[in-house]
C-alpha cells in the first residue's frame, strides 16, 4: 500500500504538472463519476453513522437493489420474449424458404441468390416481430451498460478513498476512518487483506455464479462452453488482483458479487414469473432443479 507521504507527494507533482503526465487510467479514476462514487459513499457514511465495512455492504446492497435489480428483471422479460418468438420465427422460417424456393424457379437465381433472398427476407420478418413484441435483443444487455460502469466507479471511488487519492477536502481524515472502519479479519481498509479470506471468498462466489448459469443450459454450443470457461478463468484471476488492492475494494467486489447471486435465485422464483407473467418455466421447483443439477455434476 502507498503511504500517506508518498500519496500526497504524487498528488502534488499531478497538480504541478496540470495533469499532462496521467495516463488513461488516472483519467478514469479521477473522472466526474468516480467523484460522485465517492460523494455519495461519504454522504452515506455521514448520514447513517455506520462504520465504514457496513457503509460499503448497505451501500452495494442498495445500488444493486434500487438500480441493477429493476435492470436484471426487465432483462429476464425481453429474454423470454424473445425466447418466445423462437418457434413462431422457425414456422416463418419455413414457410419463407418453401416461398423463395419457389420464386427462385421462376425467376431462375442461383443457389447463392437463393440464400441471398432467404437471409434478407428472414432479417426483415425477425425485426418486425421484434418490432411488434417490443423486445429486440439489444434491449437485454442495458444491463451490462449500467452495471460495468456503477462497478468501476464505485470501485475506484474506495481505491481513491483508501490511498487518500479522493477529491474530498478531508481526504486525510477519511483515510484514518477507512484505516479503523473494518471489522474482524480485515480491520484496516486502506490495505490489503493479508489473510486472503475476501478475496478466495470473492472468487468461490463468482465461480457459483458462473455454474449456476452453466448448468440451467440443457445442451450449450462450443463458443457458450468456450466463453463460460473463460469466465471461470477470469474469476480465478481476481483472487490473486483482489488480494492487492485495499480491503475496502475486495469488500464492495465480494457484497457485489453476493447480491448478484442472490438476484439472480430471486430472478428464478416462479412467483416472479408469475408476477411478470412470463411465460411457465420447464419446472414448477428451479431451485430443487439446480441443485440436484449441481450435486449430480460435482458430488458423484
Amino acid at each position: 500500500m502507498l503511504t500517506h507521504d508518498c500519496s500526497a507527494h504524487a498528488r502534488d507533482d499531478t497538480t504541478a504538472s496540470g495533469g499532462a503526465g496521467d495516463g488513461w487510467y488516472d483519467s478514469v479514476a479521477h473522472s466526474a463519476p468516480v467523484h460522485l462514487a465517492e460523494e455519495l459513499l461519504v454522504q452515506l457514511q455521514q448520514v447513517s453513522g455506520l462504520p465504514w465495512w457496513l457503509t460499503i455492504v448497505v451501500g452495494t446492497l442498495s445500488v444493486r437493489t434500487l438500480i441493477t435489480l429493476p435492470l436484471a428483471t426487465y432483462q429476464l422479460v425481453i429474454i423470454a420474449k424473445v425466447e418466445a418468438l423462437q418457434v413462431e420465427i422457425s414456422e416463418l422460417a419455413k414457410r419463407l424458404r418453401y416461398e423463395v424456393s419457389v420464386r427462385g424457379k421462376e425467376r431462375s437465381w442461383t443457389e447463392k441468390q437463393c440464400r441471398f433472398q432467404f437471409k434478407k427476407n428472414l432479417r426483415r420478418i425477425v425485426s418486425q416481430l421484434y418490432v411488434r413484441d417490443n423486445c429486440h435483443p439489444f434491449k437485454a444487455s442495458v444491463l451490462v451498460w449500467v452495471q460495468l460502469p456503477l462497478w468501476v466507479s464505485l470501485s475506484l471511488a474506495l481505491r481513491n478513498l483508501s490511498l487518500d487519492q479522493s477529491g474530498e477536502s478531508t481526504s486525510v481524515s477519511l483515510q484514518s476512518e477507512l484505516a479503523a472502519g473494518g471489522a474482524l479479519w480485515f480491520p484496516d481498509l486502506t490495505s490489503p487483506d493479508s489473510t486472503w479470506i475476501l478475496p478466495v471468498c470473492l472468487g468461490l462466489t463468482n465461480l457459483l455464479i458462473v455454474e449456476v448459469f452453466s448448468l440451467q443450459r440443457v445442451n450449450p454450443s462450443r463458443f457458450q462452453k468456450l466463453v463460460t470457461n473463460v469466465i471461470r478463468g477470469f474469476s480465478v484471476l481476481m483472487i490473486p488482483i483482489a488480494a492487492t488492492v485495499p480491503s475496502s475494494m475486495a469488500l464492495y467486489w465480494f457484497t457485489s458479487s453476493l447480491v448478484g447471486l442472490s438476484h439472480n435465485l430471486l430472478l428464478r422464483s416462479p412467483k416472479l414469473h408469475k408476477i411478470l407473467q412470463l411465460p411457465t418455466q420447464r419446472s414448477d421447483s428451479p431451485y430443487r432443479d439446480l441443485l440436484a443439477a449441481f450435486i449430480s455434476k460435482y458430488c458423484r
